[in-house]
This record gives C-alpha cells, sequence and structure tokens, in this order.
C-alpha cells in the first residue's frame, strides 16, 4: 500500500528515524480537501509514545479536512547540507502516513505538556498556566502512524 523510498541506498531505519522525529523543530502536515486540493502547513509538534500530537483552534481548514478524510502524511526534515558545487542538497527528512484524531481529556493534557516541554522548557509553570487557561480554546490533534519511512543525506 505505501511505496518505498527510491534511493534506497539514503534510507535510514529504527533509532535514526525516531532521533529526527523526536528533535525535529517543526513538521508539515498534510491533508486533502473535499474539493480535491491538498492542504499542507506547518506545524509544532511533539512525538511520544509513538504517536505525532499538534493542537490548533477550534475550527479550521485542517479540521475541516480531517473531517473529510483523516488519511494525512506529515513530514519532518532534519540536518539540510548545501552542496554548491554540486548543485544540489543533502538531507535528513522522515514522511509519516496516518491516520489524524483529536485527542481528549488526559491525552490532550498529557500532549499540551509535552509540546510545553519541548518548545518551552525554561516556563513550565508559566506554560502550564496558559494551558489551563486556554485548554478549552485548543484542540489537540494526534496522527496514528500507519507507515514511517527515511532518508539521510550524510
Amino acid at each position: 500500500m505505501f511505496r518505498g523510498i527510491r534511493r534506497k541506498e539514503k534510507e535510514i531505519q529504527g533509532e535514526q528515524v525516531l532521533e529526527i522525529l523526536k528533535n525535529g523543530e517543526y513538521g508539515i502536515f498534510s491533508t486533502v480537501s473535499n474539493s480535491g486540493y491538498p492542504y499542507v502547513i506547518p506545524v509544532n509538534y511533539v512525538y511520544t509514545n509513538d504517536t505525532i500530537y499538534f493542537h490548533c483552534a477550534l475550527e479550521g481548514h485542517k479540521l475541516d479536512n480531517i473531517t473529510y478524510n483523516n488519511k494525512v502524511s506529515f513530514c519532518v526534515v532534519g540536518d539540510t547540507y548545501i552542496l554548491s558545487d554540486k548543485f544540489s542538497t543533502n538531507y535528513d527528512s522522515i514522511i509519516v502516513f496516518g491516520k489524524a484524531t483529536e485527542a481528549f481529556d488526559e491525552e490532550k493534557n498529557t500532549a499540551l505538556i509535552k509540546l510545553l516541554e519541548k518548545y518551552s522548557s525554561d516556563y513550565m509553570d508559566k506554560g502550564k498556566i496558559y494551558i489551563k487557561n486556554a485548554g478549552d480554546k485548543t484542540k489537540v490533534i494526534k496522527i496514528s502512524i500507519d507507515y514511517v519511512s527515511g532518508k539521510s543525506g550524510k
């Protein structure tokens, strides 16, 4: 069902894939709308318990698309090296295919705390207050991973 990467000599697996997923600064979340057009947007995310989580508003394009079709793709690009003399670029990347659904209750709160730890670890106390005050104005989406592939340019 899922196509493997074309450049097998660049394929990475296991811990290398997990490290890029854990350490990526942001991911590119991709959906398809009911008109058939793709919608792609960068999001802050956290990878934990074999799942990707990100937060968003209570309504919007990506949520409409998830309701229409919850099959999604998610891309993280790691280290990038410009090879000027070769007119090329080497980079590490991960492509995830999965299903997006909303996280609720304790799972939602845990994901928000993990996001706080990743992006604002020096402000945990203030962040927890922010989560408490904004929690009802925020959705957390989780991507349950069906397939992942990785590539390294190193």
